[in-house]
């Protein structure tokens, strides 16, 4: 018996602004994508299975890149991953739902692409940083002198300073950064940083017009701190973190 098939929403678009939106792959298959207009917006799907699509790490990347393959044509507002539904009919209800948000959003993401920075801080520098230290001098020489028991506060009080260290660093690349950067961008954001040698995770929202100017400022901050951090510089993207559009996963009986 043949899989029943529903409709897999990647993106939301001006209606009419692509003549050919291309294909997608969905787990291994190519499919055709085509729009779902409702007055002046329109989503861009696929007919797919109705089930469960699993965010395995190629699943999602395939996701992202159909998303991205349209956004090179128009503007686009993203579709969370894994959704799908029974009909047209319930996209149509869908978009007429979002439409008085769609009104509000498209204006702000309109010629506009997202990039992500993230500074991570260079062993090296850091520990040359650390070692500039007195207080982390003087903490490490009472744990080097005494046993693992007699030295656990010293060793806490040691976490707490490199955790505040660390904070410190962080904030001394914010305003040397994510600062001058945000100040070029129409919107930026700071989240929370991975691991324990990064200084800033930053998403930009950035005008096609001032892309160059960008890009430049970017190149130029680099110069300053090469000696010190690595720059992680992705995109273009999707307005991701500058959207709040999340979709539940249709339940599959």
């Amino acid at each position: 018996m043949s899989e029943e098939l529903g409709k897999y929403p990647f993106c939301i678009i001006k209606k009419d602004s692509v003549d050919d939106l291309g294909r997608a792959v969905l787990e291994g298959e190519e499919r055709q994508l085509f729009a779902i207009p409702y007055k002046e917006f329109a989503m861009v799907v696929a007919e797919a299975p109705i089930k469960i699509y699993h965010p395995k790490k190629e699943n999602v990347m395939n996701h992202q890149n159909t998303i991205s393959a349209v956004m090179e044509q128009t503007d686009v507002i993203p579709m969370s991953f894994g959704n799908v539904f029974q009909s047209e009919e319930d996209i149509e209800l869908l978009l007429q739902n979002l439409y008085e948000n769609l009104q509000e959003l498209f204006p702000q993401i309109e010629g506009r692409f997202e990039v992500g920075l993230k500074v991570i801080a260079k062993k090296e520098w850091l520990q040359e940083e650390m070692n500039n230290q007195s207080k982390a001098q003087k903490l490490k020489k009472k744990i080097e002198n005494k046993s693992k028991e007699a030295s656990y506060y010293d060793r806490i009080e040691l976490g707490d300073f490199a955790r505040n260290f660390m904070k410190s660093k962080g904030e001394e690349a914010a305003q040397a950064i994510f600062l001058p950067l945000a100040e070029i961008a129409a919107s930026a954001k700071q989240t929370q940083t991975l691991g324990e040698k990064m200084l800033l995770n930053t998403s930009f929202l950035v005008d096609a017009e001032k892309e160059e100017e960008f890009d430049a400022k970017v190149n130029e901050l680099y110069e300053q701190w090469e000696d010190k951090v690595e720059f992680k510089y992705t995109g273009p993207w999707p307005a991701y973190n500058f959207i709040d559009i999340k979709l539940e996963a249709r339940k599959v009986q």
